[in-house]
């Protein structure tokens, strides 16, 4: 039995080694502005939604599937960056109206959150007009070098996370750390 253990062990490895090297990770380069060596993605298509810039530092590893949505309609290109040595968790959701910006050396858990806009007006007379959000509602995130962020946080907009800050899992960030 331990033979056919071994044998179904390297068909697994080899089967997602491929998929990942010759589907995955040049799929998601495709939509990558710019993105610097070693790349390193799952075994997951990534959902990307809507036109804007990703740009990535040098071994950046995204691992699992990610969800980035860009909202062109508030700024010509929504841009995130991603810096040198981070590390992105399975299930991580990116909303971008301007700029998601991740420092280097920084490690993000699975399913985190991060928006630099909420999508809608947050004055109840402009939601039930349905207007577009203001443009001082559309606010970057700035996430600074070594930056560990637990799993299942959501971080709101306009929030800047200091260099070599922890946050903690389940955390709900409204305001700078």
């Amino acid at each position: 039995m331990k033979p056919l253990l071994w044998f179904f062990l390297l068909a697994r490895r080899v089967y997602y080694f491929a998929v990942r090297v010759f589907i995955c990770e040049p799929l998601f380069k495709a939509y990558c502005t710019k993105y610097g060596r070693n790349l390193h993605t799952g075994t997951f298509l990534h959902w990307i939604n809507g036109k804007g810039d990703i740009v990535l530092g040098d071994n950046v590893t995204i691992d699992g599937k990610v969800s980035i949505a860009f909202a062109a309609r508030y700024t010509d290109h929504p841009t995130l960056q991603i810096g040198d040595n981070t590390g992105i968790g399975h299930g991580c959701v990116f909303t971008i109206g301007k700029l998601i910006s991740i420092g280097r050396n920084c490690n993000l858990s699975g399913d985190i959150v991060i928006m630099d806009t909420n999508a809608h007006r947050t004055d109840p007379e402009g939601r039930l007009a349905l207007e577009p959000v203001a443009p001082e509602e559309i606010r970057p995130v700035i996430i600074r070098d070594g930056v560990w962020i637990g799993r299942q946080c959501i971080l709101f907009p306009g929030v800047k996370i200091g260099e070599g800050s922890v946050i903690s899992a389940g955390s709900v960030v409204r305001s700078h750390v």
